[in-house]
């Protein structure tokens, strides 16, 4: 090649290289807290061993360790947004270079928590559906402003190399509001999201506290409030009104209950909307926490509708898309609708182009047989609470006790467990506590597995597990124990439509 061919050549052009804005540093340092409590234990053996003087110095030291290695971290950090890729370098000692296209970018997250929000910056994660969170980026923390600008740019790229081949998409011209939560919404969802947990929370921590009361909680009995009560003078009153302290103590967890349940459902979803973009849903929400993530419309594999046993009487249900991106690290299927109406849930159903069963579809059942193995295992209760009772236990009374609940819950999920075929998709109905419906497309599923087994067999029964990607590893899909003529009919339809997918 000549010299005036080589000067043709373009030469690389050096990316304009950022870094993350300075307020990461303040971020490390809100950090600091909850990582220091792994040094508490050092700090007690200087401590154990005597050298007390020792134990200020150290902590200092731990603490100046870590904001050095913070500033070198964000030091050493920097990226670059070029027309179609982003570039991320980073590491201290060893140096990772990284390339992400645009084309491989599903989605851009936006997540802001309560500090981030104050300092007016955004972490940004690239999902680029590589197979775990380990292979995804993130540029922890930038503008705001940059950040959704980010995302513009790459959501303006991607709609172009798609406009050919994606019309039925594209059509959507513009972002519509397709479900909001208002505060009425939240304030009665939370009171159907009664907490349990709360309950044992505030059980723990009166375990923990209980040098600070008044009586051992460990061998408390209703009877010492008598008691307590005559060190305040109040012992008759007491005496004469036993039935307001017991309406006391029930009112007392009932609304720790409520209120934990109504301020965990302000905190995860306050300000909720769902939008419809010209190729994902869009979801927001959070109070101190805001998240920002999209749930591709082809990507959607299937719908889940949940709802419990006395929400479902009000009408009151929450609807979760399967798609092959994740919701996070905490949860595989995607809240797109936490607390709604029917009609509001048909509405989202509608954009990602699944149907649910009307009132006159009729439904079939699963065998009776499915409730062998809560038979079993009240059985096994009952056994072992009379084993017990015969060695003088006398917690044998739990086993004997517990097997009849066990025994009910297996008859009325044998009731509960129906199935239906919509032509274009099955729907799969569970549960009776907390009823569950599964609206699985054909053309979603990637294989159909017809087990049977010794049990099943000589019944002419066989259960359909449904293969579908995306979503938690515990959310398989089946109808168990149906005529095996009717599972296999069932399964040559769902495997003919994914041929013609």
């Amino acid at each position: 090649m000549s010299e005036a061919d080589m000067s043709a050549v373009p030469a690389a052009v050096e990316p304009e290289w950022q870094r993350l804005h300075p307020a990461t540093l303040a971020l490390a340092i809100v950090r600091l807290g909850p990582r220091s409590l792994n040094f508490v234990p050092a700090l007690a053996a200087i401590g154990f061993a005597g050298k007390w003087a020792y134990v200020v110095p150290a902590l200092l030291a731990f603490l100046l360790f870590s904001l050095v290695t913070a500033w070198l971290q964000w030091l050493r950090f920097r990226f670059a947004v070029s027309a179609n890729e982003v570039v991320i370098e980073s590491g201290v000692l060893s140096r990772q270079h990284r390339t992400i296209p645009f084309d491989r970018i599903q989605d851009v997250g936006i997540e802001q928590g309560l500090v981030a929000r104050a300092l007016g910056i955004a972490k940004v994660g690239f999902e680029t559906g590589a197979g775990g969170q380990e292979n995804d980026a993130d540029l922890d923390a930038i503008g705001l402003d940059a950040a959704q600008a980010l995302r513009t740019t790459i959501r303006a790229h991607r709609s172009e190399a798609v406009a050919p081949v994606a019309e039925t998409e594209t059509s959507v011209a513009e972002d519509r509001l397709l479900f909001a939560m208002t505060p009425h919404q939240l304030l009665v969802a939370g009171l159907f999201n009664f907490s349990l947990a709360a309950l044992a929370v505030v059980g723990a921590g009166m375990q923990l506290f209980d040098n600070f009361l008044p009586f051992d909680f460990n061998t408390f009995n209703p009877a010492d409030w008598i008691d307590i009560a005559e060190d305040y003078g109040l012992d008759q009153w007491v005496l004469a009104h036993r039935w307001v302290a017991g309406v006391g103590a029930a009112v007392s967890l009932l609304f720790i209950g409520f209120a934990s349940g109504i301020i965990l459902m302000l905190f995860a979803n306050w300000n909720f909307r769902l939008t419809r973009e010209p190729r994902a849903l869009r979801r927001t929400r959070g109070l101190t926490t805001r998240t920002d993530v999209a749930v591709p419309v082809r990507r959607v594999q299937a719908a889940i509708l949940v709802t419990g046993w006395f929400r479902k009487r009000f009408g009151w249900h929450e609807l979760r898309l399967q798609s092959l991106a994740s919701d996070g690290g905490k949860e595989r299927d995607h809240q797109v609708v936490p607390f709604a109406r029917l009609d509001a849930i048909d509405q989202v159903l509608a954009e990602v182009a699944i149907a649910r069963p009307d009132d006159a579809q009729p439904w079939q059942r699963s065998h009776g047989i499915i409730a062998l193995g809560g038979l079993i295992g009240a059985t096994f209760a009952a056994t072992g609470g009379l084993i017990a009772l015969s060695l003088g236990e006398r917690a044998g009374w739990l086993g004997l006790i517990a097997a009849l609940p066990i025994a009910i819950a297996a008859f009325f999920g044998a009731r509960f467990h129906r199935w239906t075929d919509l032509g274009d998709s099955v729907a799969i109905r569970r549960g009776f506590w907390k009823p569950k419906m599964t609206l699985l497309p054909h053309a979603s599923v990637q294989s159909v597995d017809l087990k049977t087994d010794f049990i099943l067999r000589p019944l002419g029964l066989g259960t359909l597990v449904f293969g579908v990607p995306g979503g938690s590893a515990l959310a398989a899909h089946e109808i168990p124990a149906i005529p095996i003529s009717v599972a296999q009919d069932l399964r040559d339809r769902i495997l003919a439509a994914g041929a013609r997918r």
